[in-house]
């Protein structure tokens, strides 16, 4: 084991090997949550890191550090991990990649995976939208911190306030942005809900949103564009709202030549838009490409992605010619309702 991983640690009782399955006893749980008091246990799968300050603060212990090779067989026999924390993601091979991927979902673990932009859209198709993974690129301390409150299992409901810091107050502002897009496309939907064109599966709702990812459902697309002498007038509309709507993000892109980009950052909103844009084009979009267009650090957009995701506002899409890759698109709802804000702001 890497001692300088954690400074401070008392490693002195740990085997050398690391943990087997009868070296250590999970803590008593009830319903998979994590006993007040007791660090949530880390594997660390690749290249050492330094983030001990990280560790600390999320109330989290390094177990292990071990090599991508046999790092699903050690989850396997190791009952006692909670998160699973993937350095260098980019530099491990598929299959090895989905043996560990399901490895962790086995064992109930989380996942957090460093990876390098160019590679994001194979890593985030490597992994099944059920397990619970965090995704890095570039990442800073305050990145790793928040990735691994995240990461970590909830503690019987109660909040452990050892870390209310800035990065505690991104994760609740992040959650409230949210709540308050989905609120609004729910607003704009149900406003016009009785208009002709709205999908059968796309009921008017009350200001709760609970029950918004179970109605949406994406069907599989034909992105192939069909011969413009053949397009109908409808196709003509979509091509110019797309012209629109890409004026629109263009604009916001010109903003940040005049004001500090951080001042108006909104990479729901800019990720909304483009993905909306490109629906409108009969174009996918893949993870990078979303991340470019949320005009904020990758990592910032991952999370983004995957809160969105969660909230029911964009599903995944498998790419039908790779399955290497995934798309991201807008969930029929939420087309829906940003098609009767744009309709709205035409009056």
């Amino acid at each position: 084991m890497d001692h300088g991983l954690y400074h401070g640690l008392d490693t002195s009782a740990f085997p050398s090997d690391g943990f087997g399955a009868g070296d250590v006893e999970p803590p008593a749980t009830l319903g998979g949550s994590i006993p007040e008091g007791v660090a949530s246990p880390l594997l660390l799968v690749g290249s050492s890191i330094d983030f001990s300050d990280a560790i600390s603060l999320a109330d989290v212990r390094l177990a292990k550090t071990i090599a991508a090779a046999g790092a699903a067989d050690y989850v396997r026999r190791t009952g006692a991990l909670d998160i699973v924390w993937l350095a260098g993601a980019d530099m491990v091979d598929s299959a090895m990649l989905a043996d560990i991927c399901a490895a962790a979902e086995e064992q109930e673990c989380s996942l957090v995976c460093e990876t390098s932009l160019p590679a994001i859209d194979r890593v985030v198709a490597a992994i099944p939208a059920s397990l619970n993974a965090q995704f890095l690129v570039d990442a800073d301390p305050t990145d790793r911190l928040v990735a691994l409150a995240a990461a970590r299992r909830t503690r019987e409901g109660k909040v452990h306030d050892i870390a209310r810091d800035d990065a505690m107050e991104r994760i609740d502002r992040l959650q409230e942005e949210v709540a308050r897009i989905s609120r609004l496309l729910g607003d704009l939907a149900v406003q016009r809900g009785g208009l002709p064109g709205t999908p059968s599966s796309f009921a008017p709702r009350d200001d709760d949103f609970a029950d918004y990812p179970g109605q949406v459902r994406t069907p599989t697309r034909d992105f192939g564009a069909m011969p413009r002498s053949f397009v109908p007038e409808e196709r003509t509309i979509d091509r110019n709202r797309a012209k629109a709507v890409r004026r629109m993000l263009r604009q916001r892109r010109m903003r940040e030549q005049y004001f500090p980009a951080d001042l108006f950052a909104d990479p729901a909103w800019d990720m909304l838009l483009d993905l909306y844009a490109a629906r409108l084009e009969r174009q996918p979009v893949s993870v990078s490409s979303l991340c470019i267009a949320a005009a904020v650090p990758a990592t910032t957009a991952l999370r983004w992605i995957k809160t969105m995701t969660d909230a029911g506002l964009f599903v995944r899409e498998a790419d039908p010619h790779d399955g290497r890759r995934i798309f991201i698109a807008l969930a029929e709802g939420a087309f829906d309702a940003l098609a009767r804000y744009f309709e709205a702001l035409e009056e």
